[in-house]
């Protein structure tokens, strides 16, 4: 499964934007789709994952901001995010997650960047 990310740029703090992650088939059968974020000199961190069930979880920073939504029909993960602060700039990655028989398989997207200016 090939994913593709989009929707970054640059946006003042207070503002918002909405991420798109792609996915090159059906993620229907995807068990999570989360989305991750590395800002520079900072590890990796999980933002927002979506099981198949619709179930949801967050990091602290971003609840009450950001919304991970899925739409099965258009293979596509969406990122909102709302109320936007400088801290929030890093580079944006989605993921997806799957069970099968051999055990879990990890799909990475290229990462979008966001730049929030304060």
């Amino acid at each position: 499964v090939q994913l593709q990310a989009s929707g970054g740029g640059l946006v003042q703090a207070g503002g918002y934007l909405r991420l798109s992650c792609v996915a090159s088939e059906s993620i229907s059968s995807i068990n999570v789709m989360a989305w991750f974020r590395q800002a520079p000199g900072n590890e990796r961190e999980s933002v927002a994952t979506i099981t198949s069930g619709g179930e949801t979880n967050y990091v602290d920073s971003v609840k009450g901001r950001f919304t991970i939504s899925r739409d099965n029909a258009r293979n596509t993960v969406y990122l909102q995010m709302n109320s936007l602060k400088a801290e929030d700039t890093a580079v944006y990655y989605c993921q997806g997650r799957q069970s099968s028989w051999s055990g879990w398989r990890t799909y990475w997207g290229q990462g979008t960047l966001v730049t929030v200016s304060s």
